[in-house]
């Protein structure tokens, strides 16, 4: 008998560790706000339930009759027993936008000039290299130097050359930190020139995938991820920048261990300005309205469920199509705001030709049940089949601000 009651507990004693173990990933996991449009209950997928019992008890009216604007707490449960957490939940307007899907052509120049490099310089005295001495990283922006501004490699050359070998301040950005250095340059005995020691980048030019527009404003959105530089990884500070209308030539097909891409070229024009580069993606305004699509309604995240969807892309000229995708998994977790989805390529023309995901398809959108539910960002290096998407609802979210974070004219 002791034994049965030993076993019994050791079992409910593992039960409950499981059950404790999983709310508390569960919890982890959860965002702590959603957004639901006006008219809609807030409902997730799934064994986690919604409660929005407290929040009745104190309304006048029904938690899917409130305007937006209001907010409102929700309780998640597990299988509607068990507490996970306490949400917000805010109210809000309905959002169509145009989805794209149309190749175009980027064109950035940085807001000053991004450090992406150490070499040393062969002076009389041997090989030297005072920016590193000094404590400059690759990754940090190079913004004044001597109090002027510099944002062209050639503007940076030109100053420490003029300036000689007399101790200089640099003024350097790193992060959200801007701070003073010191020192000197040295002058090269190969090419007989005063240098610091670095390499900089001062613009970036590409081609991508816009996901929407927004009708009437024309603001867009696209890539579904920063343009970041290719030595240091880091997002390029935006000082000015244009898209272009580009078209797709050919393709190299991906294969597993070697991410494909969509090769093509810019064309005549431009066709709006870009005003933001961050972790979301590219967002600007257009200079007039493209082809006109169907506006479809912009998804909230718990809209998002596994199963059959579609992607809009194009793979050849300018003309986006539909092809068929699976979302294989959904993320509500807002710590990696790009990897909300992991999607696999079930068309077989798309797989026939591209092989899956390919690079210069980041920011095709993702349609599914009538709504833009998000956008490709990246692809598995070792099976391009799959990748990960951004929730459109974090890329729209972005897009809202553009008008008050354009730069100046």
């Amino acid at each position: 008998m002791r034994k049965a009651i030993r076993n019994i507990s050791t079992i409910l004693f593992a039960l409950c560790s499981f059950l404790f173990s999983t709310i508390f990933l569960i919890g982890n996991a959860m965002p702590e706000q959603f957004n639901v449009v006006s008219g809609y209950d807030f409902k997730l997928s799934g064994a986690v339930q919604v409660s929005t019992q407290k929040a009745q008890n104190r309304l006048s009216v029904p938690v899917s009759k409130l305007s937006p604007g209001s907010s409102y707490q929700a309780s998640l449960q597990l299988f509607g027993l068990f507490p996970i957490k306490d949400v917000k939940v805010n109210v809000v307007d309905v959002t169509t936008v145009v989805p794209s899907g149309m190749p175009f052509g980027i064109k950035m120049y940085t807001d000053g000039v991004l450090v992406v490099g150490m070499s040393d310089v062969d002076t009389p005295n041997g090989p030297k290299n005072p920016a590193k001495e000094a404590g400059i990283k690759v990754g940090d922006v190079l913004v004044m130097i001597d109090g002027k501004p510099v944002n062209t490699t050639e503007e940076v050359a030109a100053i420490i050359e003029k300036a000689g070998g007399r101790k200089m301040c640099f003024k350097i950005r790193r992060g959200n930190i801007t701070f003073d250095m010191y020192f000197s340059c040295v002058k090269s005995v190969n090419e007989n020139c005063y240098k610091a020691g670095l390499w900089v980048r001062d613009s970036s030019a590409g081609i991508g995938t816009m996901t929407f527009y927004i009708p009437g404003s024309n603001i867009f959105a696209g890539l579904g991820h920063a343009i970041c530089d290719v030595d240091t990884g880091e997002p390029l500070p935006l000082a000015t920048g244009e898209v272009v209308p580009a078209r797709i030539y050919s393709i190299v097909k991906g294969i597993s261990g070697e991410p494909g891409e969509l090769r093509g070229g810019f064309e005549g024009g431009t066709m709006g300005q870009l005003s933001i580069n961050c972790e979301t993606g590219i967002y600007g305004t257009l200079n007039k309205t493209p082809i006109l699509g169907q506006p479809v309604p912009v998804a909230m995240k718990q809209q998002v469920k596994a199963g059959p969807a579609k992607i809009l892309t194009t793979i050849s000229g300018t003309t986006p199509e539909l092809y068929d995708i699976k979302i294989e998994q959904v993320r509500y977790n807002d710590s990696s705001p790009t990897r909300n989805m992991i999607i696999s390529i079930t068309d077989q023309r798309l797989l026939e030709k591209t092989g899956g995901i390919i690079q210069g398809m980041s920011g095709s959108p993702i349609l599914q049940d009538g709504r833009l539910v998000g956008a490709v960002t990246h692809v598995f290096v070792n099976d391009p089949t799959k990748g990960f998407a951004i929730f459109a609802e974090n890329m729209l979210k972005t897009a809202n601000t553009v008008q008050q974070q354009a730069p100046a004219a």
